[in-house]
């Protein structure tokens, strides 16, 4: 490719002055990720929340299943066959003992990778995600050198080292990076609200799936988004709305980061 090629694709979209072209806009946005990777080096990030009106994910007593209707579930799956792969915390695992598969009928095989980020090998050999028949299996540990990760890797599941950070949890902004070299372009964040957070907190989601449902939980539900202690409205993350739509008795809108 020449420099003013690479520079073209470069300066994909309405944020660049430069795409050009009968639906440039359409088409910058159909290979996003293709150019996040090659601009940044690190997939475009998705980050998907289905919440109450109030945003919160879960009752105070845990309970999450379910908040959205069926037609709202269905469609947060054919998110996860539009993407390379999908990322989950510890949390979110422990809590749910998800598969993160495909389970629209006849798309299966676009399961995408399930990437789990579980710093302290927390999450139990046994757990449903850890079975590679289904679909690849990426897991991001501090903790590579344990004795249990030589069994995980034994049973087909790909161990990604990643270093700590001093505040606690891992070195997102290298997590990104190490899944960008592998070749992800397009990455479906399907984590709890802490990952959802840290995430947020760094800059480092792209793009906003919020399904609203029609109820309300309360202030002592769990939040979608942990604690991201902004002092100041300027700091918070904005977006604006690519489309909105109603799925079921649910209503799904998507953003993209300013």
């Amino acid at each position: 490719m020449t420099p003013r090629g690479l520079a073209l694709l470069l300066t994909w979209g309405d944020r660049y002055p430069c795409a050009i072209g009968l639906c440039a806009a359409e088409a910058a946005e159909l290979n996003a990720g293709f150019f996040q990777r090659l601009a940044c080096g690190r997939p475009l990030v998705t980050l998907k929340l289905a919440a109450s009106l109030d945003g919160r994910i879960a009752t105070s007593t845990g309970e999450s299943r379910w908040i959205t209707g069926p037609a709202a579930r269905e469609r947060a799956q054919l998110l996860r066959a539009t993407h390379d792969a999908i990322l989950v915390g510890t949390d979110t695992v422990l809590a749910d003992d998800p598969e993160l598969t495909c389970r629209i009928p006849g798309l299966g095989a676009r399961s995408p990778v399930r990437v789990v980020l579980d710093r302290k090998l927390r999450v139990p050999p046994t757990a449903k995600i850890f079975d590679p028949t289904a679909a690849p299996v990426w897991l991001v540990t501090a903790a590579a050198d344990d004795p249990v990760v030589g069994d995980l890797r034994k049973r087909g599941i790909d161990i990604i080292p990643a270093q700590e950070v001093p505040a606690g949890g891992l070195d997102l902004v290298a997590v990104l990076a190490a899944l960008g070299q592998r070749g992800l372009t397009r990455l479906l964040v399907e984590g709890g609200g802490r990952l959802a957070a840290a995430l947020l907190r760094q800059r480092l989601v792209d793009r906003l799936v919020w399904f609203h449902a029609p109820r309300l939980i309360g202030g002592d539900g769990a939040p979608a988004v942990a604690a991201l202690g902004f002092a100041s409205l300027a700091e918070a993350p904005r977006f604006e709305r690519l489309s909105s739509e109603i799925v079921g008795d649910d209503a799904m809108t998507t953003f993209r980061v300013r």
